[in-house]
Formats: C-alpha cells, sequence, structure tokens
C-alpha cells in the first residue's frame, strides 16, 4: 500500500515521513475532513520495552498530549488531536515549515548573539505559557525549537518528551531522561522535571546556537552524565585576533 493511502482514524491521510526519533516517526499528513496540512506523530516503543513498559509510554504520551493540547500561544505548536489506532498513540499538530535551529546551525553555523537572543525570548514565551498552564517540556533543545519559513521561532514536543531526537534515553523504569546534552544537572542526577531544569535546557540550547556545540558536548551518553555532575560548562573558544591589528 503506498504511504498517502494509510488513513489514520478515518481521517488523517499520511503523505511523507518528515522526521523521526528513538520513539517514534513523524509524519506530514492531510487532514481531510479540514482539508489542510498537519503533522502526525507516531509513538514506537522501541524493542528494548517491555511490555509493561510499552503500555506505559502509550498512557503517558496521550496524557501529557491532552495536557499540551491546552496550550493557545504563537511560539508554540499547537496539538490539534490525540487518536489512538494500531495498538498505538498518533499526536496530530499543526505543521511548520521549517528548518530546527539544530539544522539552522548545522548547516549556516553558530547565529549571531542578536539573533539567538531573539530566538531565546520567543522561547521563553512559549515556557512561560506552558508553565502557567501546568505543563513541563522535558526536552528544550535545538532539534525541538523551530526556525519557520515565515520567521515565526516555534517550540515543539510540549510535554512529548518521550519522543527522543535520538540522543535521548528512556530508563527501564520508565523514567524520561531527554537528551543528556541539554538536560539539567539535577535531573540527570534525580529524573526530577522542574521549571527550573527546563530554564537550564533553554540556555543551554542557546550556548549551542552561539557556539555551535553544547555546553557538555561529549563523544558519549556517559561521558555526557559525568561531566554534568562533575565539570564546568566548555569554555567559549578564544577569539581569533589579527596579526596585524
Amino acid at each position: 500500500m503506498s504511504v498517502w493511502q494509510v488513513l489514520i482514524a478515518e481521517r488523517y491521510s499520511l503523505v511523507k515521513p518528515v522526521g523521526s526519533g528513538g520513539m517514534g516517526r513523524v509524519w506530514l499528513a492531510r487532514d481531510e475532513m479540514l482539508r489542510r496540512e498537519v503533522a502526525v506523530k507516531e509513538v514506537v516503543p522501541p524493542d528494548w520495552m517491555t511490555a509493561e513498559e510499552r503500555q506505559l509510554l502509550r498512557e503517558t504520551t496521550i496524557r501529557e498530549a491532552r495536557a499540551a493540547a491546552q496550550l493557545n500561544h504563537p511560539n508554540a505548536v499547537q496539538i490539534y488531536d490525540v487518536v489512538y489506532t494500531e495498538g498505538r498513540p498518533w499526536i496530530v499538530m499543526e505543521y511548520v515549515p521549517s528548518r530546527s535551529l539544530q539544522e539552522v546551525v548545522q548547516q549556516d553555523g553558530p547565529l549571531p548573539v542578536e539573533r539567538v537572543a531573539q530566538i531565546g525570548l520567543s522561547v521563553l514565551y512559549a515556557l512561560r505559557a506552558a508553565h502557567v498552564a501546568g505543563v513541563l517540556h522535558r526536552d528544550v533543545k535545538p532539534h525541538n525549537v523551530l526556525i519557520a519559513d515565515d520567521g515565526r521561532v516555534v517550540l515543539t514536543d510540549f510535554g512529548l518528551a518521550t519522543f527522543d531526537g535520538g540522543d535521548g534515553a528512556m530508563t527501564r523504569a520508565g523514567l524520561i531522561m531527554g537528551s543528556p546534552q541539554y538536560v539539567a544537572p539535577e535531573r540527570a542526577k534525580d529524573g526530577i522535571s522542574t521549571v527550573e531544569t527546563d530554564l537550564w535546557s533553554l540556555g543551554a540550547t542557546l550556548f549551542a546556537a552561539v557556539e555551535g556545540h553544547s555546553p557538555y558536548a561529549r563523544s558519549t551518553t556517559m561521558a555526557t552524565l559525568t561531566a554534568l555532575a562533575t565539570a564546568p560548562p566548555d569554555p567559549a573558544p578564544a577569539p581569533v585576533r589579527c596579526a596585524r591589528c
């Protein structure tokens, strides 16, 4: 069957995959009822999870998506629907033509401080709205900050930290870790998410946008977690000075 023939919940036609991670994949889809493009996130538990952990992941995803759907802010991706089909939850969201901040930095290089400050304010506004509504993001990182084609800055994956961009983990006890390079030290140690840990992750994200790498970039997850617990952030490289200046 062709991808575009797949219909989810008798309403959303999957068009093509536009992203994937350790806990699932994202599709560009068409809402056949409202005749508009949407993004649909499919939860796909990894093979190492037990049946109990898979069920916990499904329940947690639906519960948190429902909470995040209460948000209505221009700097936060809006969640339209949560459906359960084929034994998995699917999250229907606003589709934002964009590049992630991670892609922007990788393709264009580190950004000017002034631009990063503007991006940071937009993300901060989205986080403030979420925190007022009682929603913690738990996975703020450059991959989840979208720079839309029209210039809008949008934070995605609100309350959906079970979705992993590839460099995070969910422990076997069901603790959602997020992405180690952008996780606050106290969260990496105790697994407790707070408003403050979201803000720490935002700071690490802005550091990466300016410097081109996260403040605790290491070659392995264990090395990153060790650095978080024992080392100060990596210093910014010294500016290159002209010998004739």
